[in-house]
C-alpha cells in the first residue's frame, strides 16, 4: 500500500506533553479530569472499564462530547481494540461529535486496521435492506442511507431513485465524506512495532503513535524493561520519518513513586519522547517538569538562537561548539518548550 502524505494543510499542532487517562464510565471524574492541568484528557473505553460498564461509559462520553467545549482541554477517547465486538459501534457513535478531538486506537498491528477504523469513522453503516412490498413499483423513491461520498440530492442508479435520509443525530451527513477525526495508534504487539512506518503514514488522519508497553512487554516475556529499548527506539524514530510530533512515554503504573516518574520521564526525554500519559493527576507536574528544558538547557539554546541570527551559514562557537541549522533548529524547540514554564 502506498503510503498517503500528511496533510500539508493541516493546523500546527500544538505541543502536549501530558495526556490524563480517566475512566469513561466515571462522568464525575472525567469532569474533574477536565480541570486537573493536563493538556489532554484520554477517556477511557477499554481497560479502565469492567465489561458489565461499557455500555454506559460510551453513552455517558457520548453526552459529555455532544457539547462543542466539554472542557478547557481537547478530549480524546480510546475505544476498545479494534478486533472485538465495541469497536465499530464506539467509533460510529463518536466520530461525528462537536466535543471529540481525536480517536486512541489501541493495539494497532498495522496499516489496515487504522483504515478501518477510519472507514468507520466517516461512513453511514451499511442501510438494513429494503423490505419487498408485492404490488410496488419498482421504480419508487427509497428513502434509506447509503454508503460512501454521495453527490447532494436524489441519484438514479439504474431503475431505482434513491432519496438520502437524514443523518442519525451525531453523524456527519451521507451527503459527502465526512471530516477524518484524529488518530492516534497504539503499538502494543510485535507485529506492530514492526509496521509503525507503515501505521504512522497510513492516512494523513494518524496524528501520532505510541507505544504500549504493557502488552508489549507481556508479549515479548521481557523481565525487565531494558528489553523495550529497541521498540523505544524504533516508535521514536518512526514518528520522525512520518513527520509527525514526537511520541509520548507510556504510563509509569506506581502512581506513589514520584521520583521513580521523574527519572523514568528523565530517560524516556533522552531517548526522544516528548510527555508522557498519566493515570493520576499528581503525576501531571513531575511529567511536564522533566519534558522541559532546564535553566541551562534554555541558556544553551538563546546563545545558539543569537549566533545564528549573525551568521546564516555553520559557525563554531567561542566554547568550540559547532553549529549548523539543525542544531539551531534544535535550540528554536527549546526556547519553544521553555515558554510552558510557570
Amino acid at each position: 500500500m502506498t503510503a498517503a502524505p500528511q496533510d500539508a494543510q493541516a493546523p500546527p499542532v500544538t505541543v502536549v506533553l501530558t495526556w490524563l487517562y480517566v475512566p469513561g464510565d466515571r462522568p464525575e471524574v472525567v469532569a474533574k479530569a477536565l480541570c486537573c492541568g493536563a493538556d489532554v484528557v484520554l477517556v477511557d473505553l477499554e481497560d479502565a472499564v469492567s465489561p458489565g460498564r461499557k455500555d454506559y461509559a460510551l453513552r455517558a462520553t457520548a453526552e459529555l462530547l455532544s457539547d462543542a467545549a466539554p472542557g478547557p482541554v481537547p478530549v480524546h477517547v480510546r475505544v476498545n481494540a479494534l478486533d472485538g465486538p465495541r469497536a465499530e459501534t464506539e467509533i460510529r457513535t463518536l466520530a461525528g461529535l462537536p466535543g471529540l478531538a481525536g480517536l486512541r486506537l489501541p493495539k494497532v498491528q498495522g496499516p489496515a486496521d487504522v483504515l478501518r477504523a477510519l472507514d468507520w469513522a466517516t461512513t453511514p453503516p451499511p442501510a438494513a435492506p429494503v423490505p419487498y412490498a408485492p404490488g410496488a413499483s419498482t421504480r419508487r423513491t427509497a428513502r434509506r442511507t447509503l454508503v460512501g461520498p454521495l453527490p447532494t440530492g436524489p441519484t438514479t442508479t439504474g431503475r431505482t431513485t434513491a432519496t438520502l435520509a437524514p443523518a442519525p443525530p451525531g453523524r456527519p451527513s451521507p451527503s459527502g465524506p465526512a471530516r477524518a477525526p484524529a488518530l492516534h495508534a497504539l503499538l502494543e504487539s510485535a507485529l506492530g512495532v514492526e509496521h509503525a512506518f507503515a501505521i504512522a503514514t497510513a492516512h494523513p488522519a494518524v496524528r501520532g503513535i505510541a507505544l504500549g508497553e504493557a502488552d508489549l512487554a507481556a508479549e515479548l516475556r521481557l523481565r525487565d524493561e531494558t528489553g523495550l529499548t529497541w521498540a523505544r527506539g524504533r516508535t521514536v524514530n518512526a514518528a520522525h520519518a512520518a513527520g509527525l510530533a514526537p511520541p509520548p512515554q507510556s504510563v509509569y503504573r506506581d502512581i506513589r513513586d514520584l521520583e521513580g516518574l521523574a527519572r523514568s520521564c528523565a530517560q524516556g526525554r533522552a531517548l526522544g519522547f516528548l510527555g508522557r500519559a498519566a493515570i493520576h493527576p499528581r503525576q501531571l507536574p513531575v511529567i511536564e517538569s522533566a519534558h522541559l528544558p532546564g535553566p541551562e538547557e534554555i541558556e544553551a539554546a538563546e546563545e545558539i538562537v543569537r549566533a545564528a541570527a549573525t551568521d546564516a551559514g555553520a559557525l563554531a562557537l567561542p566554547d568550540g561548539r559547532f553549529v549548523d541549522a539543525a542544531v539551531v533548529a534544535g535550540a528554536r524547540q527549546v526556547l519553544a518548550l521553555a515558554g510552558r514554564r510557570r
